[in-house]
């Protein structure tokens, strides 16, 4: 197994673990991305790495074969963002239709709505600046 494979692992550091690690995200989070498909909530933490929390709600996607294929690729696409200064904390939070989404698509608006998240977690690390 190569360093490449080895970093690309979804170990527990790299998710959200407990009801308080979502709390702190969902009370007061410093980015958003949204999609009609998804919601992503940012916000900064003191670790050396990015973490994801998952909310694919049975509500919304009703087979657990689907929900688990929207986890598999969101962690997968999660896996290989570039770790940026400050790292954050985010949640993914599926809304309906999601499940209706192909591989190739989920994928891409996955990676679509990081960079919008990573975006607006450096515009408002910029403007939090400019007010100190």
């Amino acid at each position: 197994m190569g360093s490449h494979e080895a970093g690309a692992t979804f170990g527990k550091f790299k998710r959200l673990l407990n009801a308080g690690d979502y709390s702190r995200v969902f009370d007061k989070p410093d980015a958003k991305a949204s999609h009609r498909n998804m919601l992503l909530l940012g916000r900064s933490n003191d670790r050396s790495q990015h973490r994801l929390g998952l909310v694919i709600a049975k509500k919304h996607v009703r087979l657990a074969v689907e929900r688990n294929r929207i986890k598999r690729l969101a962690r997968e696409s999660f896996r290989v963002l570039p770790v940026t200064a400050p790292t954050f904390d985010v949640v993914l939070l599926a809304r309906p239709g999601i499940a209706n989404l192909d591989n190739a698509e989920l994928s891409s608006i996955l990676q679509q709505q990081w960079q919008k998240l990573v975006q607006h977690s450096a515009t408002n690390r910029d403007t939090s600046h400019r007010k100190s």
